[in-house]
């Protein structure tokens, strides 16, 4: 199959997920997670019309956001990250959607060099295992409420990644939960950032506006 029919098969399930969830496909925005894959195909999916895109990486974000700065393209950081690596992520992202503690949010605060709103997405933990990143849902309302403190970030939401051994639904459910009780103080913080290849139906039915999908567009990785 070829990269066009692999994003016109995704984008026809996005549909009709949303469709069967009483929700308009258009209000739904696809990421392509390209990690790993050479700009070259960042710049192939662009000319298909793809206009958002995912890194997990700092590294392979900026180098790809250089490469490929005449294009039109906002660039989502969705990885775990580092906090020595707060201003390289700050100025390649045009999203990040894993601020996952004060400390990191503190970084790129610090890491502003002008006017520009950084948009960001409080990363949630739905596993019992404190060692995974992301605050837990009893804890991310007090990180929304750090993160509106800070002037250069924009509080745009939530994100999170379903647990391996759990149904998608309860998890994407919980994190729906979190993300109503944070717009409770953050009317704004909309953006729900769920679902992945494997499970990203179930979350557009729990709410998710934004969807991290890779391998089904994208195919593969290289070696």
């Amino acid at each position: 199959m070829t990269l066009a029919a692999r994003l016109s098969a995704i984008d026809t399930r996005i549909a009709d997920a949303a469709q069967r969830a009483g929700r308009r496909p258009e209000d739904i925005t696809r990421i392509v997670v390209t990690k790993f894959h050479p700009a070259s195909l960042v710049r192939e999916l662009h000319a298909l019309g793809v206009t958002e895109v995912g890194e997990n990486r700092q590294q392979e974000l900026t180098a790809k956001r250089e490469e490929l700065d005449e294009l039109d393209l906002t660039w989502h950081f969705i990885g775990q990250a580092q906090t020595n690596k707060a201003g390289a992520i700050r100025r390649a992202a045009d999203a990040v959607h894993s601020v996952d503690r004060p400390k990191l949010a503190d970084s790129l605060e610090r890491a502003a060099t002008d006017d520009r709103l950084l948009d960001v997405l409080v990363q949630v933990n739905l596993t019992d295992d404190r060692g995974r990143g992301g605050a837990s849902p009893a804890e991310a309302e007090e990180l929304a409420e750090h993160v509106l403190g800070l002037h250069t970030l924009r509080l745009r939401g939530v994100m999170a990644v379903a647990p391996l051994d759990e149904e998608p639904a309860a998890a994407f459910a919980r994190l729906h939960d979190v993300a109503t009780r944070i717009r409770t103080i953050a009317p704004e913080a909309t953006w729900i950032s769920a679902g992945m290849t494997g499970d990203f139906e179930a979350a557009i039915d729990a709410g998710a506006t934004h969807l991290r999908i890779g391998s089904a567009i994208t195919g593969p990785r290289p070696d």
